[in-house]
């Protein structure tokens, strides 16, 4: 299927649009739905990605059912501003980038999710602006230094540097999703023509991803105290859950159990069958715990049971519903 004059993929009941921040910055994000509660989705961080990558099914699929949803590309992804003084130093960075978008669409209160990088900047944000968030939802990423001294299992699959071709953004693919109609070549030629407009500032943007997951130390001292998220976003009562895939190949599950013996007050799920970017792997599942969750605040009993809910600890029982 031909991409759209912006070089996007046409996805029914999902709409391209822009604004303009308080910054100056121009902020594409794509969305669905007219009326009904928001929600914002936050995707990951391997090149190429964006919000129309990332949220290609749950996106239109909560807008059909009584959501406003938004799916930003974040600054050195997707069709973000390119201009040298809106590229993002750090996750840091991505805070004031989702503050600055939340506000400008009038975005008061809303639910909040995030896959891989997304997943990090929902905690971010959570943790720097609990007021706004209804409630959040998290795949597959780190929350920073709360696993601080935890052992962290690598992954098995190694990420090669992207080299701007379609079979290496291939290869990037293939280390979070194990759906091969992941791989389509309109869906490879749109991750390829963003990723080569934004080399440079992903290269820079990448270190602060290994930062704050915690494979290498932060290099400025004011920017760790600021994402610190020890004692912070563990203690927050905001009703959140996380689902981490059995079969990432890129942060085992492994980590994914470190995560939930420091995250008291959020309930785990382990879909069997899914690798890193969950979403995509399972989108009905997905698609239908993340609704029952931004809808009723509770994942049914049905339903949680075939997300594979977390028997390391007891359930949640706000969070999970009875039999």
């Amino acid at each position: 299927m031909p991409l759209t004059d912006e070089g996007l993929l046409e996805v029914p009941g999902l709409l391209s649009r822009w604004v303009r921040l308080a910054s100056g910055a121009r902020a594409h994000y794509m969305t669905s739905g007219e009326n009904g509660p928001a929600v914002v989705l936050l995707h990951g961080g391997l090149p190429g990605s964006s919000g129309m990558a990332g949220w290609r099914f749950m996106a239109p699929f909560l807008g059909a059912r009584g959501f406003r949803v938004y799916c930003p590309d974040l600054p050195a992804f997707g069709l973000s501003d390119p201009a040298p003084e809106y590229q993002p130093r750090g996750l840091d960075s991505h805070v004031d980038f989702i503050h600055e978008f939340v506000t400008a669409l009038c975005l008061d209160r809303f639910h909040l999710a995030g896959n891989s990088m997304g997943c990090m900047n929902a905690v971010n944000y959570t943790t720097a602006h609990p007021e706004r968030i209804i409630s959040f939802g998290l795949i597959a990423g780190a929350v920073g230094d709360i696993t601080a001294g935890a052992p962290r299992v690598p992954g098995t699959v190694r990420i090669q540097p992207y080299d701007g071709t379609k079979d290496s953004m291939k290869a990037l693919m293939e280390a979070i999703i194990l759906r091969p109609e992941g791989f389509a070549d309109d869906l490879l030629e749109m991750r390829v023509t963003a990723a080569n407009a934004h080399r440079e500032a992903h290269t820079r943007l990448w270190p602060s991803i290994m930062e704050f997951g915690g494979q290498m130390p932060f290099r400025d001292a004011n920017v760790a105290a600021r994402l610190s998220t020890k004692g912070r976003f563990d203690s927050l009562d905001i009703p959140g859950i996380y689902l981490y895939g059995r079969q990432d190949v890129l942060s085992p599950v492994e980590n994914g159990y470190e995560q939930e013996d420091r995250l008291p007050n959020v309930q785990f799920f382990y879909p069997d069958q899914t690798g890193h970017q969950g979403q995509t792997d399972q989108p009905e599942l997905f698609n239908e715990v993340f609704l029952e969750f931004f809808r009723d605040g509770v994942v049914s009993r049905e339903t949680a049971d075939r997300a594979g809910v977390s028997k390391r600890r007891p359930e949640l029982p706000h969070l999970v519903g009875k039999a």
